[in-house]
């Protein structure tokens, strides 16, 4: 906890003061601390993935823009703006950065921090952006904008991969910068996000912040689109704030063309990121095929297509089985899936029909076109993957648009105390979840509350491992735990392994002399598909 309070005390000084430069550069998104403290992230992120085709992310490119952050911000003397907070803003802000401090110190339980977050990171400080790094590890093909940030930070100044606490902080600066207390009704489910770098986390809050400026009045279409393509680019499920940001431009604002092309811009570094990890332009759809030699085996896709689809129904049934449902049945089964997912997937649709009544009655034109951009992705995630992960952000959506007007600094504050003492009882006590809502699965890998955390935040070590090669290419499996958190790189998850080996096919390197060159797919040899049973049958024996 301490040591989260130390790594915040340095990082926003330094994105304070690449936000100056992103103000004198592009413009002002918003005034305030809050407002640079944004475009600082904006700026490092789109920088630091420019860099990171070439080098990797490590002390060097961390000092080089920590120094540039630190001279701009006692420079321009910005520290005299934390001086126009009152007494009661800074006590405020104060206690509840205490909360937000004491539950990123807990350790990370949600599983993507050590199947996907972690190894991202590594591979973007040890190497950066590799390309065709999908074929040794498919889901490796999303290098989120945001872990290319954490990774940047996770040298010397965020070591434990915090983050998204100190993003939780600036969130609250701008709640109490601009006076929109419901936001504090939004931090304590937000809490959940803060011990990992997960993008659930930064894009509900900026979109949320976002959406809060266009309703306040921001007309700085530039870089209101610029910074919502920028979250699109964090996760691409956010598609409906640039669609709103566009519409909200054209037919309110009626912008030039010329205001979105920064956004544009950003549009295409995104598109040229996924390219080189991924071999498509959008992750994991392989749509537009351009040819690249290191786009990912069809099988593989097809399998990748396969799970996501029976992760709608939350793995409860087989591929097989969903291929025979009717479109009653596929609709029926989403509805009542056993457990909580259920529960969710009804009040997901609920809320859409009564934002949809909401929009009718109200008869606004900004709230129509939101209506339509939540639309647009809701049919887009329901025809992918309708997993409640990727449109819980409906949820915040909705309740800011429907009680901003309601939600006052009491009742906010209320709301936040009675919910915050809720999930933090939850993390330092996590079988209270764990018995009521067993089908909650992430319940069961909250490890509650230890005393070591109010220094430093809880992290897992396992650095159990096993190396094996198979052509070209020597590689490293976590023992008997199937996700490579703390494993050496270059690091393949077993059950790629098993879906390679059954499409007969095995990841290789480029240049077998240089890993920086990429990886490609090959079908494996008889000698190499020897090599690829003795490694299955090694993690077979092992499991067991």
């Amino acid at each position: 906890m301490i040591l989260i309070l130390f790594s915040s005390i340095f990082i926003i000084p330094v994105l304070l003061g690449i936000g100056k430069i992103m103000e004198k550069v592009f413009g002002i998104l918003f005034y305030g601390i809050s407002g640079k403290i944004l475009l600082g992230v904006m700026g490092i992120s789109l920088a630091w993935t420019v860099t990171s085709f070439l080098i990797p992310l490590n002390i060097y490119v961390e000092i080089i823009t920590v120094l540039l952050g630190l001279l701009y911000f006692f420079k321009e003397k910005l520290y005299q703006e934390f001086y126009q907070l009152t007494k009661k803003d800074i006590a405020l802000g104060g206690i509840v950065s205490t909360i937000i401090l004491l539950s990123g110190s807990y350790y990370p339980y949600i599983l993507d921090h050590f199947g996907y977050y972690i190894p991202t990171i590594k591979w973007l400080t040890e190497y950066g952006l590799i390309k065709g790094i999908s074929n040794l590890d498919f889901i490796l093909g999303q290098m989120s904008v945001w872990h290319i940030f954490q990774a940047g930070f996770s040298n010397f100044s965020d070591p434990f991969l915090r983050i998204n606490s100190i993003i939780l902080i600036v969130y609250t600066l701008y709640s109490i910068e601009r006076k929109s207390w419901i936001h504090l009704c939004f931090l304590p489910v937000l809490l959940l996000f803060s011990q990992s770098p997960s993008p659930d986390l930064p894009v509900i809050a900026f979109s949320l912040i976002i959406l809060n400026e266009m309703i306040s009045g921001n007309k700085n279409t530039s870089l209101l689109f610029a910074f919502s393509v920028f979250v699109f680019l964090i996760k691409p499920t956010m598609i409906w704030l640039p669609i709103l940001v566009f519409l909200n431009s054209i037919i309110i604002l009626k912008s030039s063309f010329k205001k979105l092309l920064f956004g544009g811009l950003i549009l295409l570094l995104f598109f040229i990121k996924n390219i080189w990890t991924f071999g498509y332009p959008i992750f994991p759809i392989s749509i537009v095929d351009l040819g690249f030699s290191w786009k990912p085996n069809p099988e593989v896709l097809k399998t990748s297509s396969q799970y996501a689809i029976m992760k709608t129904y939350d793995m409860q049934y087989s591929y097989e089985e969903i291929q025979r449902f009717s479109t009653f049945d596929h609709i029926k089964n989403w509805f009542f899936l056993k457990g909580i997912k259920s529960v969710i997937n009804i009040f997901f649709i609920l809320s859409l029909l009564i934002f949809s009544a909401f929009t009718w009655m109200k008869k606004k034109k900004l709230i129509t076109l939101i209506c339509i951009s939540l639309l647009i992705k809701s049919i887009l995630v329901l025809a992918f993957s309708a997993q409640y992960r990727f449109f819980i952000d409906v949820f915040f959506v909705i309740f800011l648009v429907m009680f901003h007007e309601y939600f006052d600094k009491r009742k906010s504050l209320v709301v936040f105390s009675g919910l915050s003492l809720f999930f933090i009882s939850i993390l330092s006590f996590p079988s209270f979840i764990q018995q009521s809502i067993p089908s909650f699965r992430l319940g069961s890998f909250m490890a509650g509350f230890k005393k070591e955390q109010l220094y430093q935040p809880s992290t897992y070590q396992y650095h159990q491992f096993n190396t094996f090669k198979v052509g070209n290419l020597n590689f490293n499996v976590s023992k008997n735990y199937p996700y490579n958190f703390d494993t050496p790189l270059p690091a393949i998850s077993s059950s790629y392994i098993f879906d390679d080996v059954k499409a007969r096919i095995f990841p290789q390197l480029i240049n077998k002399n240089d890993m920086k060159k990429g990886f490609i797919w090959k079908k494996i040899t008889p000698e190499e598909k020897k090599e690829a049973a003795t490694v299955i049958n090694n993690i077979e024996n092992i499991d067991k």
